[in-house]
């Protein structure tokens, strides 16, 4: 008769390496909302300061072409396409601009500040996540908050997380401030995280 352990005590080997191998996977799995809510709201922004960046473009080649002058070259850090106005310049762009040029110029400059942010820094939430996989896991998240020097609490409610990474963007949107957005970047490619064709595909689709 074969004794009465040996079957079990074999399945409850295969059961706690299946259970073992299940936390690791489940240790890694904490994102629960994390990447689309952080994502989505810059995604939202960025197409908010798309369609003000090209508004104040029109206007200034408007303004631009009332005094015969061909505009000055726009520098843009990174290509995107505008979106279609429904705008009139000869009714709308006085009406927006007041000031005339100057004022269409220097809100021109502002916008595209503006929409260079959002845009860096959706790439920024991109890059984070490094497999891909529209998520944040708990390692990925990690690697993302001490990318900005703020302290990681696993324990911490995905809410909160998203709260926490929302509040950092907006920040920067507000100052127009790059260099942390860039040093947190550089902190991640140290890492081995990389902007992946998966990314550009994703960044070249918020630009259209």
């Amino acid at each position: 008769m074969r004794p009465p352990s040996a079957i079990p005590a074999a399945t409850l080997a295969v059961f706690l390496s299946a259970f073992t191998e299940g936390e690791a996977r489940s240790a890694l799995v904490a994102d629960n909302g994390v990447f689309p809510t952080f994502a989505g709201y810059i995604a939202n922004q960025v197409g908010i300061d798309k369609e003000a960046f090209a508004q104040a473009s029109t206007c200034l080649s408007w303004f631009y072409k009332g005094l015969k002058t061909p505009p000055s070259p726009a520098v843009q850090g990174i290509a995107w396409h505008l979106p279609v106005l429904l705008l009139e310049p000869e009714r709308d762009c006085p009406r927006h601009y007041p000031g005339g040029m100057e004022t269409a110029r220097d809100d021109f400059a502002k916008k595209q500040a503006l929409l260079s942010v959002s845009l860096t820094v959706y790439e920024f939430a991109l890059v984070a996540d490094h497999n891909d996989d529209d998520q944040y896991n708990a390692a990925e998240l990690r690697d993302l908050f001490h990318s900005l020097s703020l302290t990681y609490d696993a324990a911490t409610p995905p809410r909160a997380a998203g709260a926490t990474l929302t509040a950092r963007f907006d920040q920067w949107y507000r100052s127009r401030n790059l260099e942390e957005v860039m040093q947190g970047m550089s902190a991640l490619y140290e890492q081995g995280y990389r902007m992946t064709p998966h990314d550009r595909a994703e960044l070249d689709r918020v630009m259209k």
